[in-house]
This record gives structure tokens, C-alpha cells and sequence, in this order.
């Protein structure tokens, strides 16, 4: 048994640069599991400066210096920022507050419809269903009540921690982008010298991942702003607020969609019962979700993320589980770089096995 063990290890682990890339991967794994809630503002500063990077590169290949470059994707970053906190800000917290605020007139409605639901199709529903529906639903207002309660207690705290990460996070893309050089230095004083093969896997892994976030960012504004268009063309309510999250769904392949499709419905069920613009509402949102999947993805990440579906659902939950929020907006690059690891370790594993083969072989023929 310890005989096949030694083998086994001696086939898949021999290659000392095999050894260093895995000590890399796990160690930034570990790094950020055990302290990634201290160092949150660090890594969404080194996030935001990795983004920028594709900016300030742009402005080098124009013959514009690096420093004038690095300050001027800087001043593009806060300016979209302020656009951020001045202008959308305002008019999500309006919505969200509206919403509260219509949240039981809508319930209300919605018991009304419910109700004629026996009458009108009474081979399909039954007053019990019907009634077990409501109950359901004002379980679901009061649980979402106390939520709301729990976040207003708690929004002190919350406060206090943008206000923070306002603070901080622009230094810290600033120095990352203008140290990038002394930073990068300074972190391989503490690597080893021989890693060719880990430098072979990150220069792919970086190609692929900026195409990945390039793409998603164009996929979430063009989802946005089609969703934005269609619910205010048809009438809906909240329209901002509802076209924001179906853009930002698109980051969690699959599932986001499939989770966005409740509240759409709910809402615009809320809002009209069972109509005519009910029926509209969703089967226009069926068709941005076609259009996207079918259209927009294909385009603009053709040939990113050759990763399978299972396994991008399997980095989904797992990644998301591991941090949360963030693991579920990384976890395909995360996943790539974990496909490219393995993908090398194997190819590694074969050209090594073979040259030990060749060589055991040529030492046969020799000896006498």
C-alpha cells in the first residue's frame, strides 16, 4: 500500500516546479479563506487596479508614459465612481424605499386576484390551494419585515464601513497601479527562482481572465440598459432597481437568470394580476435571457472559458459558499485558473513520465 503510494506520488509529483505551482495556488487559497474579511478593502483595490491595468496599457501602446497613464485611468475611475454614488445610488435607495412602502398594497392586490383564481379556473386551483398560497405569502412579508428591521439596525454599522471602504479603496488602486513594478518585486523576493512553469500559467490565466472581465462588463451594461428600456416601455414598476439586478445576475452563469425570474414575476404580478401586460412583462424578460444566453455570450465570450457547465455551477456554489458575494463574482475566474493548473500538472506529469521512460529505457540498452 505505501509502495503505491510512493509511486503514485513519485508519478504526479516528481517535477519540483509541479510542487511550486501547487504551493502557490493553495497558499492564495488560504490566504484568502483565513483573512479575506480582514483584507477585503486589499483585495477590491488590487481588483479594481488588475481592471484599470487594461486602461493604463491602452494609454502606453498610444506613447503616453505610464505615470500620466496611471493618473488618468485613476481620474476616469473616480469620476465614474462619483457618477456611481450621486447619480444611481439615490435612485436605487428611492426605489427600494418604494417598494417597502408598496410592499403590503401589492400583497393586498395579489390576495384579491388570488381568490378569484377558484372561480375562474376551479379544475386547476382550489380554495385550499389558494389559501395556502396567502399564508404562504404574509409568512414571506413578515419574514421580509423583520429583515428590513434587522438592516435598518444595522445600517450604522453598514455606513460606517463604506464610508471606510471610500476612503481606502481609492489609495489603494492608486498605489497598486503607480507601485505596480516595486510591489511585483517586492512579493518575488519571497518566491522561489524557479518558477517558469507557474509564470507559463499565469500569463494564460491573465489572458483569458481579462477577456473574461472585459466581456462580462459589456455583457452587464448591454443587460442593464435593455432591461432598464424594457420595463420602463411596458409600465413596470421599479424599473431601475429590477434591471440592476438582472444585470449583475449575469455574473453567476445559470443561475443568476433563473433567481431574477421570481421577483420580475412577482413584482409585475403585484402590480397587474393575472393581464395581458403580466404576460408581456414576462415573456420580455424570457426573451432577454434568450438573447443574452444565445447571443451576447457567444459573442463576447466565445472562446474565453472553455470550462464545462457542471463545472462552472460546481466553482459557483463551491466558491460561493467558501466567500460569499465575492466567490460567487470570481468564481469563474477562479475556476479557470484552477482548469489550467490541473490542465498543466497533467501535460507536465505525461512529458515527465515519458522522459523518465526514455531515459530507463536508453540506460537498459547500454548496460551490458
Amino acid at each position: 500500500m505505501i509502495s503505491m503510494f510512493r509511486n503514485w506520488f513519485n508519478q504526479r509529483f516528481s517535477d519540483p516546479q509541479i510542487i511550486i505551482l501547487w504551493f502557490l495556488l493553495v497558499s492564495g487559497f488560504l490566504v484568502i479563506f483565513l483573512l479575506g474579511k480582514m483584507l477585503t478593502p486589499v483585495f477590491a483595490g488590487l481588483i479594481i487596479a488588475y481592471l484599470l491595468e487594461g486602461i493604463v496599457g491602452t494609454l502606453q501602446r498610444l506613447k503616453i508614459p505610464r505615470n500620466i497613464s496611471v493618473f488618468l485611468s485613476f481620474f476616469l475611475f473616480i469620476i465614474c465612481s462619483l457618477l456611481l454614488v450621486v447619480g444611481l445610488l439615490p435612485l436605487i435607495s428611492q426605489q427600494i424605499g418604494q417598494l417597502i412602502h408598496d410592499l403590503p398594497v401589492m400583497i393586498s392586490n395579489a390576495q384579491k386576484q388570488l381568490v378569484q383564481l377558484p372561480e375562474r379556473y376551479p379544475e386547476f386551483i382550489s380554495e385550499l390551494q389558494v389559501n395556502n398560497l396567502i399564508i404562504f405569502l404574509k409568512s414571506e412579508l413578515t419574514t421580509l419585515g423583520q429583515a428590513a428591521l434587522f438592516f435598518s439596525v444595522a445600517s450604522v454599522k453598514s455606513l460606517i464601513t463604506v464610508i471606510v471602504y471610500f476612503v481606502l479603496v481609492p489609495f489603494l488602486v492608486l498605489f497598486f497601479l503607480k507601485d505596480k513594478e516595486l510591489i511585483l518585486n517586492w512579493m518575488k523576493g519571497f518566491l522561489p527562482t524557479n518558477r517558469d512553469l507557474a509564470n507559463e500559467v499565469w500569463n494564460e490565466v491573465n489572458q483569458e481572465i481579462s477577456n473574461y472581465v472585459r466581456g462580462k462588463i459589456w455583457e452587464i451594461l448591454i443587460v442593464w440598459s435593455a432591461s432598464y428600456l424594457t420595463f420602463s416601455i411596458l409600465g413596470l414598476n421599479y424599473p431601475m432597481l429590477i434591471s440592476l439586478f438582472i444585470g449583475l445576475s449575469v455574473l453567476v452563469p445559470y443561475i443568476g437568470a433563473t433567481v431574477m425570474a421570481l421577483p420580475v414575476v412577482l413584482i409585475a404580478f403585484f402590480q397587474w394580476g393575472f393581464s395581458p401586460d403580466f404576460t408581456k412583462c414576462t415573456i420580455a424578460y424570457c426573451v432577454i435571457q434568450l438573447i443574452d444566453g444565445n447571443i451576447l455570450v457567444p459573442l463576447l465570450l466565445s472562446g474565453v472559458v472553455n470550462i464545462h457547465p457542471v463545472a462552472i455551477i460546481v466553482a459557483v456554489l463551491v466558491f460561493g459558499g467558501l466567500w460569499g458575494i465575492w466567490g460567487l463574482f470570481f468564481a469563474i475566474p477562479l475556476a479557470t485558473l484552477v482548469h489550467a493548473v490541473i490542465k498543466t500538472w497533467f501535460i507536465k506529469k505525461d512529458i515527465f513520465t515519458k522522459n523518465s521512460n526514455s531515459i530507463e529505457t536508453t540506460n537498459n540498452q547500454e548496460a551490458p
